[in-house]
């Protein structure tokens, strides 16, 4: 988990430096209105909002606590990947070193409990 921490740092630390970049050396609307005439433009935004999507997806799915979710979400909706890496990098420094904990957040305990009474294999079979 070392490497991950220091990937999310260096992710936290990138993220930094571009935007600093982009708002102080660009027009974010002029260079958006570019950006959408681009067809290229388009896929980049589109491939960039579902994968926010799909991590917000995992926010959820570890996350009980609904106001700080929300909080999240927006977050990396509006700040991307900067807040993603912040998020990231957080629940590493947090989960000290236990994986199930990074990945299920605070769910862990109650995902393992139906992992072991057998409810996830009855759920299943119901499904089929």
């Amino acid at each position: 988990m070392k490497i991950a921490k220091i990937l999310s740092f260096m992710g936290i630390m990138a993220m930094t430096a571009v935007l600093i970049y982009g708002f102080t050396k660009g027009d974010f609307f002029e260079d958006g209105g570019e950006l959408m005439k681009n067809p290229w433009g388009i896929v980049s935004l589109v491939d960039l909002y579902v994968g926010f999507t799909l991590f917000s997806i995992w926010m959820a799915l570890r996350e009980k606590n609904i106001p700080v979710l929300i909080l999240w979400i927006a977050a990396v909706m509006i700040l991307g990947f900067f807040a993603a890496s912040v998020y990231v990098f957080i629940n590493l420094m947090t989960s000290r070193g236990d994986i199930l904990r990074f990945f299920l957040g605070d769910r862990k305990e109650e995902i393992l409990l139906k992992e072991r009474s057998g409810e996830r294999g009855a759920d299943h079979e119901r499904k089929r």
